[in-house]
């Protein structure tokens, strides 16, 4: 089934792994995904992007991808000339970030904070709706914050928004939970046919069967968006696609390629190798045994201790059919 046949395969935003190196390099190593959301830019309250969140949305950097920027904010006000200045720099869609559990954005009322309150997020909605905006507006969210009964009203404020809507991606869990226990997807299921707008899936896609299962389970659907387990299996799309999975040598160029790209992004090798460690936290999910071996990537102080543990996993272990979930918590 091609890419391009709904519903789409995306990326998810994920802050620090989900950059413009790791998009470009996934891209050509791997097979463009059908969208690349891209971690939440905050607008200052100076109408401009930052030259540091430039380097993120500057057209070029993005050539060649289909690449969704979003928006963590509450105020209306911000989130529209940033959403007219993206629009100015070319950009077709922009995602408002509904869904982000860190305590430090939650605490500001951004991010799934700002699902605590829910007539000041209609009032935020019917202002960035009603501003005529030359962009498109998509939404991703979670299904509450802390009880699974606020879906219900937040279902009722986005359905009065779902023709101004281009998506609404749900992640079944609530901001209390995190991305520790189990999908809440008893909550999706019982709602999925009342809301009136193209819908998304989010979380817990590790596996090909994983992302069919949701496929035959909800239709119409728009997409279905991956994080965690792309960074574990980067060929997880292309297998989807009828493609090949990844190969030890193509994970080893890849990753070489990640290292060099965020040596010369950084000016650093040792910032480069910090930013690796977190790409290992979830690639080593796709080797046989490699859960001790991966430990001495972390411990890695220097280049040359890193390279070193990464060859030890390339030699001694085998790639996996499909990732498993390593990175899964209980509540």
């Amino acid at each position: 089934m091609p890419l391009s046949t709904l519903p789409e395969l995306t990326v998810a935003p994920m802050e620090g792994l989900t950059t413009v190196v790791y998009r470009r390099l996934h891209a050509q190593f791997f097979g463009a995904a059908d969208r690349y959301y891209l971690p939440f830019v905050t607008p200052t309250r100076e109408p401009k992007f930052t030259d540091r969140q430039m380097r993120e949305l500057a057209p070029q950097a993005n050539e060649g991808i289909c690449a969704i920027p979003q928006l963590l904010t509450r105020n209306a006000d911000d989130f529209i000339w940033a959403a007219k200045a993206l629009a100015d720099l070319g950009y077709k869609e922009v995602n408002l970030n509904l869904g982000c559990p860190a305590g430090t954005v939650t605490a500001k009322g951004k991010g799934s904070g700002f699902l605590q309150y829910p007539d000041a997020l209609r009032e935020f909605l019917d202002r960035i709706f009603s501003a005529n905006l030359p962009i498109a507006i998509s939404v991703k969210t979670r299904i509450g914050y802390s009880h699974e009964d606020e879906f219900g009203a937040l279902v009722d404020i986005y359905n009065d928004f779902a023709n101004g809507m281009d998506s609404l991606t749900i992640h079944p869990r609530l901001r209390t939970d995190f991305y520790k226990g189990d999908l809440r997807v008893h909550v999706f299921n019982r709602f999925f046919t009342e809301l009136k707008m193209p819908i998304g899936y989010n979380g817990d896609i590790i596996t090909v069967d994983d992302i069919s299962r949701v496929r035959h389970r909800y239709k119409p659907l728009k997409m279905i968006m991956v994080g965690r387990a792309l960074m574990a299996d980067p060929a997880l799309f292309r297998k989807a696609a009828g493609g090949n999975p990844a190969t030890l040598p193509e994970i080893a160029s890849f990753y070489e390629a990640l290292f060099d790209s965020y040596a010369q992004a950084f000016q650093s090798r040792k910032n480069a190798l910090m930013r690796m460690k977190e790409y290992w936290f979830f690639q080593h999910n796709l080797f046989v045994g490699a859960e001790r071996a991966v430990k001495q990537i972390y411990k890695a102080k220097t280049v040359e201790d890193y390279q070193a543990a990464v060859e030890t996993i390339f030699e001694n272990f085998d790639l996996r059919n499909d990732a498993v979930y390593g990175w899964k918590k209980p509540l």
